[in-house]
């Protein structure tokens, strides 16, 4: 299964932001054993290097230890272009969050099985399946089983 992970997952997971924290990182958990195979836009990317280094803010070396991060997420997580027509078809999509709309359209041009997201509420209009991370966690369990 190919999973795309929202922003707000991945930044709950690397600043270990409660309540969230602990379905995102049995999420990674299962990605770093390879149960799951876990996907980040591109466009991602950049929102993920500029919160890891807000979080690093005032520490020495900042940038570098943003990278280092950004390093070990694409040691395990696939990255998935942002094209284009991401952009332009994210335009029809009747969803009030253009940025949402766009992961959208990367998710379902890449073929992903499903979206997991803080949020699943700005994804209403999505034609991909979409979890909140603890229905996503609570799916992993029953596939176990």
């Amino acid at each position: 299964m190919r999973v795309l992970l929202d922003t707000n997952v991945m930044v709950d997971v690397l600043q270990r932001r409660e309540p969230w924290f602990n379905d995102g990182q049995k999420i990674f958990y299962a990605i770093a054993n390879k149960k799951i195979i876990g996907c980040i836009t591109a466009k991602e990317a950049a929102d993920i290097h500029f919160f890891s280094r807000k979080q690093f803010t005032g520490q020495e070396n900042v940038d570098e230890k943003a990278r280092q991060v950004m390093t070990k997420l694409y040691a395990i997580f696939e990255l998935i272009d942002t094209l284009g027509i991401d952009c332009q078809n994210a335009i029809a999509i009747k969803n009030n969050d253009y940025e949402d709309a766009i992961m959208i359209e990367c998710a379902v041009r890449a073929g992903l099985d499903c979206i997991v997201t803080r949020n699943p509420e700005h994804f209403k209009t999505a034609s991909i399946t979409v979890y909140s991370p603890s229905e996503f966690v609570e799916k992993l369990a029953e596939e176990t089983e």
